[in-house]
């Protein structure tokens, strides 16, 4: 019998959950249930959960004089809360802090290709909030174009992933659809990012500026892994890819459809840098990226870092969780 593989992205726990990620419970959930309705259930595996290693965690916790361990936790207990207030049916909640995780992330990190793996120094504009460098042609009145801060100047020696010898072959997969990317104004976007040239990318941070927060990489005690990298490995880590597990052979190292839902202020890391790293580690690549657009007020994205969040918990405690649902389904499109 054919295995289905579903998966959200999993937030930054800084701030409370917001609309957006509702509706990416939601859309992933609505997929999760048809599926197990044409496969049997246990057939289907659905994954959500939240990324607790990012800069912007440690930050907000300092910000209310907490330790970083005991911020994330809560936090991540609000975002497991909301998928429950939804009646999500997820069959797991992966914490980015836990063990099973940093094994396969480290696992990740140690598959990869020797070569594609490289040190150096490194200067370039830093958003925080995004968590990725942006070059300045990227930046909109020289201010992040989602987050509307200037970017910080960083200067360091960090890991480089060499992304651009996969750039032919990531051209190949995405222009046959061998690695779907829905809808198709995304698809080109992500063509048309690649032909301008791929340019390798930094996969770690120092330890401290990092504040001594997020998983070590594997022989250098001075440097953490740069939270994409250890974030995206969390859709193998849930399966039990560390130990390879039945569950990882049953739904990831098969021939069985994987799919990912996503925002799409995250495309370039699932459908450019993840494809790669797991070429590198000689692993299976997901079939399918879905990837849904911003819930906007006045033409501006909704997001924890502007401050302009709807709690859709609240919602649900207002009006119920299947009028949400609806709501979020019905009045909000499902691509742009």
């Amino acid at each position: 019998m054919s295995r289905f593989y579903i998966t959200t992205a999993i937030p930054y726990v800084n701030a409370k959950p917001h609309i957006g990620f509702a509706l990416e419970l939601v859309q992933a959930d609505v997929i999760a249930r048809y599926q197990r309705l044409k496969l049997g259930g246990e057939n289907v595996y659905f994954l959500t959960g939240a990324d607790e290693n990012a800069l912007k965690n440690v930050q907000a916790a300092e910000k209310e004089g907490r330790s970083t361990s005991e911020y994330v936790a809560e936090m991540s207990d609000r975002f497991r809360s909301l998928a429950s207030a939804l009646n999500i049916s997820n069959n797991d909640f992966i914490r980015t802090t836990e063990q099973r995780h940093v094994k396969g992330a480290t696992k990740l990190w140690q598959s990869c290709k020797p070569d594609d793996i490289y040190k150096k120094s490194y200067s370039g504009l830093y958003c925080v909030g995004c968590e990725q460098y942006y070059t300045e042609d990227e930046l909109v009145d020289g201010v992040c174009p989602d987050h509307k801060v200037k970017p910080e100047l960083v200067t360091e020696e960090n890991y480089f992933f060499k992304l651009s010898s996969y750039q032919h072959k990531l051209e190949q997969l995405i222009s046959n659809d061998e690695f779907k990317i829905t809808p198709e104004s995304r698809k080109n976007e992500m063509l048309a990012f690649i032909r301008r040239g791929l340019e390798d990318f930094s996969i770690s941070r120092s330890k401290e500026r990092a504040r001594n927060w997020g998983v070590p990489v594997p022989g250098d005690d001075s440097q953490v892994m740069y939270v994409w990298f250890d974030a995206l490995s969390n859709y193998l880590n849930a399966l039990g890819y560390a130990a390879n597990d039945s569950l990882y052979k049953e739904f990831w190292d098969n021939s069985g459809r994987k799919l990912h839902v996503i925002g799409k202020g995250i495309t370039r890391f699932h459908c450019i840098y993840w494809p790669a790293m797991l070429l590198s580690a000689g692993l299976p690549l997901p079939n399918e990226v879905f990837v849904h657009g911003y819930v906007t007020v006045d033409g501006q994205k909704i997001s924890k870092s502007l401050g302009n969040t709807v709690d859709p918990v609240e919602l649900v405690n207002k009006y119920g969780s299947e009028p949400v649902r609806y709501y979020l389904l019905r009045e909000i499109p499902a691509w742009e």
